[in-house]
């Protein structure tokens, strides 16, 4: 792990279904690359599904066997982003119920043994005054309530981190080897020069990973 904040790459977690909630997801995000360190927000660093989509049943695949294996491309990069790329996770858990994605991708940073810091300002899923133990005990049952608080939260989660050797792809189980394999080629394509406004090459190399290798029995 690494401990100066300029080289820490952090995922930020959370709601993206409204255009409030996105607005927070950015000042979460622009708050911590303010404060020194590197940002993964899916919404904004990822594909645009929409427009991928469009591309998709540009190219005759149905709506429906299209969204299916965007839908598989967007999970692989997600995961590659938190086995690989991130060394850390803000979560935010405002909502009616906390995000289900954000849920996931909170498991999973944790499972992987990397830092991972709760904000939450909106009670409305609260349990008798408490949010659901499985969640927050992830976090050690804390969390903060103000975005301002989270780059020292996440400083001092960093800080009280055990140190551990770069983790081996080799040893993870197959299914999340395979993942985070695809979405590696994604990254590195929507890393190039002008991919984020190509939504044609993007849409290429999603279905060279996912798309079904029979297509004349879908398009029967």
């Amino acid at each position: 792990m690494k401990h100066s904040k300029e080289q820490i790459r952090v995922y930020c977690a959370g709601p993206l279904f409204n255009r409030s909630e996105r607005h927070e997801m950015t000042a979460i995000a622009d708050l911590l690359t303010e404060t020194g360190y590197s940002v993964y927000l899916p919404h904004r660093d990822g594909m645009e599904f929409r427009l991928v989509l469009d591309v998709l049943v540009e190219r005759n695949w149905d709506a429906p066997t299209a969204a299916q294996f965007l839908h598989e491309a967007i999970f692989a990069l997600d995961v590659y982003q938190l086995v690989v790329e991130c060394e850390a996770m803000v979560w935010n858990l405002n909502g009616r119920t906390p995000d289900e994605g954000a849920v996931s991708e909170a498991a999973m940073t944790w499972m992987l043994g990397k830092p991972l810091i709760a904000y939450q300002d909106d009670a409305r899923s609260l349990i008798q005054g408490r949010v659901n133990p499985l969640l927050v005990g992830m976090v050690d049952f804390e969390s903060v309530d103000q975005i301002d608080q989270i780059p020292n939260a996440l400083s001092i989660a960093i800080m009280q981190h055990d140190l551990r050797p770069a983790l081996q792809e080799a040893s993870l189980p197959e299914k999340v080897q395979r993942a985070v394999k695809s979405g590696r080629v994604l990254w590195e394509a929507l890393c190039a020069e002008g991919a984020q406004e190509n939504n044609e090459m993007i849409a290429s190399v999603v279905e060279e990973l996912f798309a079904p290798n029979d297509r004349s029995t879908l398009l029967a």
